[in-house]
């Protein structure tokens, strides 16, 4: 690809070299069905997962909240706590940065930042970190597990209600 300096000197010039390809862009076409983009596509790829906590995060009123929703992680996501200066502290501040980018609700709270995982009860956070692992390697909230009575296997979901609850 070539590079084109413009200065102010030849901006007169670029622009009016430029222009006629601007001017039949804006020029309205004949509608040709075949030249229409196609609509989008469902291509049954699932970005946001519903989650409740086991025990659930109480607010400064004394709100539990307990429902929320995480979306799958971006590259983005993932590069951007190696430059927290928390992070760079201490490193295990890694998982509270990195569940608060991807956590979009939780409850009525929209906001979700640093300050409210670090006030999760444990049990929630280690939720959390195993929710995440399981959207974004697996594409899945389903786990396999064992009876302890019978050693039966069967899936459970692991977004849904509690064990033992419908």
């Amino acid at each position: 690809m070539r590079r084109r300096t413009v200065t102010a000197g030849n901006l007169e010039e670029f622009l009016e070299a430029t222009a006629p390809a601007a001017e039949a862009a804006e020029q309205p076409r004949p509608q040709d069905p075949a030249a229409r983009p196609a609509p989008p596509r469902d291509h049954g790829l699932r970005t946001e997962f519903e989650f409740e906590l086991p025990r659930g995060y109480v607010d400064e009123a004394g709100t539990v909240h307990r429902e929320g929703s995480m979306r799958l992680a971006t590259a983005r996501d993932e590069l951007r706590p190696q430059i927290d200066l928390r992070v760079k502290e201490n490193p295990a501040y890694l998982s509270v940065v990195l569940l608060s980018q991807v956590i979009t609700r939780l409850g009525t709270i929209t906001d979700v930042h640093a300050g409210i995982v670090e006030r999760m009860y444990a049990t929630d956070v280690a939720f959390l970190q195993d929710f995440y692992r399981r959207v974004n390697s697996e594409g899945h909230t389903r786990a396999a597990v064992t009876c302890p009575h019978c050693e039966g296997g069967f899936e459970v979901d692991l977004s849904g209600g509690r064990l033992g609850e419908s």
